[in-house]
């Protein structure tokens, strides 16, 4: 592929709900994955948040270069986990509840120190409904991120390095989208509490160690590769939306099967690879990653790739800022109605 000077802009809408539409025709036995729920999640959440607490108590009095490691060699794991169940909750698939997956959010997101899982829950709705759409989608690098970082190796460590803090301003040109509301309060009492208790009960070191498992478990590490594999254009300049197959879908809990989950977004982890078993026809074409490894170092090294390797748009199609990226739910819903709605012969 060609090295990219600007971002690859495209006229066609997003591609994901088209073949929603298609597989639903192909397979209707998929319909009974949709809008199940996986409570499951919330004993990972309890499982990773404990580790990660009794971690952080354990190095409290190490030196600083076991407190390095011991982010970046385990604690990076069950961050990028816990970051994934907050994923979860965003689309409501651990309860039935919105508000209980709410409060599973704001637990799972306790040992990443910032309140950021009600006000992601608001930036990811949106990236599903408007993929590529520059302002409203937050997955995409700004134009100042691109032109900085461009194709330089060193430029895209940094980027990973403090991917977090790009992530962070990058929801500054949102200015369609609600991000202060009584969630994101709740959010960031119970996290500034929680972050209060871990200073006054282990010391500072002990928060630096979650601060460090946070940026390591998104960023500068082989975990941090899955933002690269979700869309940016690395193995086709027209696919913009790539899985990953490989074994970092244990702690990743299967979002590595993006393809599957931008299509079926109503659809818990636990099933996700099931969508591909049941329609091998629709994702075997598609081209996919194996390794984050080797992904990890392939951005890093290979000039081919930077962040102007992605897909924007500004056609939005028929979504409306409200949307809630539920294009599976509703179809099978507005089936079931206009079924119910026929005349009985």
């Amino acid at each position: 592929m060609a090295k990219f000077t600007d971002f690859v802009r495209s006229n066609a809408t997003e591609p994901h709900r088209i073949r929603t539409r298609q597989i639903l025709k192909s397979h209707p036995e998929i319909k009974k994955l949709i809008g199940q729920k996986n409570p499951t999640t919330f004993w990972v959440i309890l499982g990773c948040v404990t580790m990660m607490t009794g971690m952080a108590y354990l190095v409290r009095d190490q030196s600083w270069w076991i407190v390095v490691a011991a982010a970046w060699f385990i604690g990076a794991f069950p961050a990028h986990t816990l970051f994934v169940c907050i994923h979860e909750a965003a689309h409501n698939l651990i309860f039935r509840k919105p508000a209980a997956n709410a409060w599973a959010a704001i637990f799972a997101n306790l040992p990443t120190v910032f309140p950021t899982a009600l006000s992601f829950k608001n930036f990811h709705i949106k990236h599903h409904a408007f993929q590529g759409v520059h302002e409203l989608d937050a997955d995409l690098p700004d134009w100042y991120e691109a032109k900085l970082i461009n194709n330089y190796s060193i430029g895209k460590a940094i980027w990973l390095l403090f991917f977090p803090i790009f992530q962070g301003i990058r929801t500054l040109r949102m200015h369609e989208l609600a991000v202060f509301d009584k969630w994101v309060i709740a959010n960031t009492v119970v996290q500034i509490t929680f972050d209060v208790l871990i200073v006054t009960l282990f010391g500072w070191k002990a928060l630096i160690f979650m601060v460090l498992c946070l940026f390591f478990s998104v960023g500068f590490h082989p975990l941090g590769a899955r933002w690269i594999q979700e869309h940016f254009l690395t193995l086709d300049p027209q696919q913009e939306t790539y899985s990953y197959y490989g074994r970092l879908n244990v702690p990743n809990l299967n979002v590595g099967f993006h393809n599957e989950h931008h299509d079926f977004p109503s659809i818990p982890w636990n099933k996700l690879p099931e969508i591909k078993q049941s329609a091998p026809e629709y994702y075997d074409t598609l081209k996919y990653h194996t390794s984050f490894v080797r992904l990890f170092f392939r951005f890093l090294f290979d000039q081919e790739i930077s962040l102007y390797s992605r897909i924007v748009r500004k056609e939005r199609g028929r979504v409306t800022v409200a949307d809630q990226s539920k294009p599976d739910l509703e179809l099978i819903q507005a089936q079931s109605k206009t079924t119910s709605a026929e005349p009985v012969a």
